[in-house]
């Protein structure tokens, strides 16, 4: 099979002749349909984050079951899958006190290096990416890295639910647990942000404020369930949310993954107010609060892929897809092949666009 393969940081994909070996037990091989192009892959492509290489990329995606090893019950061939990166043991202390997304069983969500489930015909150790490697035909993946959907679901869209929506909805929901009419901040308007907008128009917040230095990204969060925007283009987006708000927000969501939106998420609160840190910050940057400011009981939470329990919150979703509530035609810019896949990140490292989708079967 074709598979998109980084083997140095900061140099292009390229596409290779890998394979797979048949499932294991509770293993899934399935046929990838979409692949999302996100900016946690370019993080690594870029060296922000360390991973073994050479990769296979690729983590948001959805697909169609092929083959199930031994022990499967879950899933058959035929079944319409969506990947998640945030594979489970179901038994570690974190699972079964409902928080499977910080799972801690490394022999079900193995670390990087570990699983040796690609192949190919070179003698160096080919590595799966985040138990995934979706940038590829076809993924072998543990049963609990998938969940099943309804059949009536577009595929293409279902994949952005793997992981720029579910994180985006889930810092909202499941991390910070939005409430009707609370006032919300949004920074960044690329996927995950337009997800976390989405997610509290759901939630029935009372107003939401969409910030980003794009104006046609804000004009997007508008159709998302903006309703406010704020170009940080126009000065200072701190200064411009608290004379909107006459004194701050209850809940900011830095989505882009920068120390200095993340010091503004936590600045532009009101008293008890907290910000939530979605966006992959560097490993190493520091942010800087004003100790102050904590005495008016302001709080700074990470969120890890919107504090997921995937299982229920993806079918949920596209119940809400299906239902007109959730936002998703819209956010899908461009539909690429793998051989297009260099050019849709330069143009995802630029800001240019939502989300690109890799479609296999076209």
């Amino acid at each position: 099979m074709k598979a998109a393969v980084l083997h140095e940081v900061n140099k292009p994909l390229v596409i290779e002749d890998v394979s797979l070996p048949k499932p294991g037990p509770r293993e899934v091989l399935i046929r990838t349909s979409v692949a999302g192009l996100c900016h946690s892959d370019l993080h690594f492509m870029e060296g922000l984050y360390p991973h073994p290489l050479p990769a296979v990329l690729g983590h948001e995606s959805a697909g169609v079951v092929e083959k199930v090893g031994s022990d499967v019950t879950y899933v058959k061939p035929g079944d319409h899958v969506v990947t998640c990166l945030s594979v489970f043991c179901g038994t570690c202390d974190n699972c079964t006190t409902g928080r499977t997304v910080l799972c801690t069983d490394t022999t079900v969500k193995m670390l990087p290096g570990v699983s040796n489930r690609l192949s190919w015909a070179r003698s160096e150790k080919l590595n799966q990416f985040l138990n995934l490697s979706s940038f590829a035909e076809q993924m072998l993946v543990h049963e609990n890295a998938i969940v099943k959907i309804r059949n009536d679901m577009p595929l293409e869209l279902a994949a952005l639910i793997g992981c720029g929506v579910i994180t985006g909805y889930g810092a909202v929901v499941n991390t910070a647990k939005v409430t009707a009419g609370e006032t919300v901040a949004v920074i960044g308007c690329g996927g995950v942000g337009l997800s976390a907008i989405n997610g509290a128009a759901i939630a029935g917040a009372g107003r939401i404020i969409a910030i980003d230095m794009n104006g046609t990204k804000l004009n997007l969060a508008k159709h998302f369930g903006a309703t406010d925007v704020v170009n940080a283009k126009d000065g200072d987006p701190v200064a411009q949310v608290m004379e909107m708000t006459k004194g701050g927000v209850h809940h900011s969501f830095e989505a882009i993954g920068l120390k200095q939106t993340a010091e503004q998420a936590f600045r532009m609160l009101a008293r008890g107010g907290t910000a939530n840190v979605i966006g992959m910050i560097p490993l190493g940057t520091k942010i800087e609060l004003d100790g102050f400011a904590f005495l008016g009981e302001r709080r700074i939470q990470g969120s890890l892929m919107g504090s997921n329990r995937f299982p229920v919150d993806m079918p949920r979703l596209v119940d809400f897809y299906m239902s007109g509530k959730l936002k998703l035609d819209d956010m899908i810019s461009r539909r690429i092949k793998l051989a297009e896949i260099n050019e849709a990140f330069d143009e995802l490292k630029r800001g240019e666009l939502a989300r690109s989708v890799v479609m296999f079967d076209a």
